[in-house]
């Protein structure tokens, strides 16, 4: 019995020790409207396992706060887009997180959606870059 629950016990500490809220690549697509058109850039966000539970029974005098993995840093990077009028700005600065870790979705400057459009969803023409 001891064993079963050592295994039980060893397999929540790889999930919690390896699977951990951590930077990883990911490839976004920038497009402006006056530009009409798409490219690809690489970028950095944050992905990963946070510890977290949610109660069974809604209790009205405590919170419900969930924690996902989140920027904690970030800088911000800026490309240009091709074939603007010549009106147009033709620039697009994207985040880059620079650190990351588990904590509350701040929906004020976060895409807080369960689903979204999606970081390749393109509407106009695409061009990799």
């Amino acid at each position: 019995m001891k064993s079963i629950h050592f295994c039980f016990l060893f397999c929540g500490w790889i999930a919690v020790c390896w699977g951990q809220c951590e930077l990883t690549n990911m490839t976004i697509a920038v497009e402006k409207e006056e530009c009409r058109f798409c490219i690809y850039v690489t970028t950095t966000g944050c992905a990963g396992y946070c510890f977290t539970w949610d109660l069974v029974y809604k209790d009205a005098l405590r919170r419900n706060s969930q924690r996902v993995c989140t920027f904690k840093e970030l800088v911000y990077e800026t490309v240009r887009v091709p074939g603007c009028a010549n009106y147009a700005d033709s620039l697009y600065t994207y985040p880059v997180a620079t650190e990351c870790h588990c904590g509350k979705c701040d929906s004020n400057i976060t895409d807080c959606t369960v689903h979204g459009l999606g970081p390749s969803y393109c509407s106009f023409d695409e061009m990799t870059e």
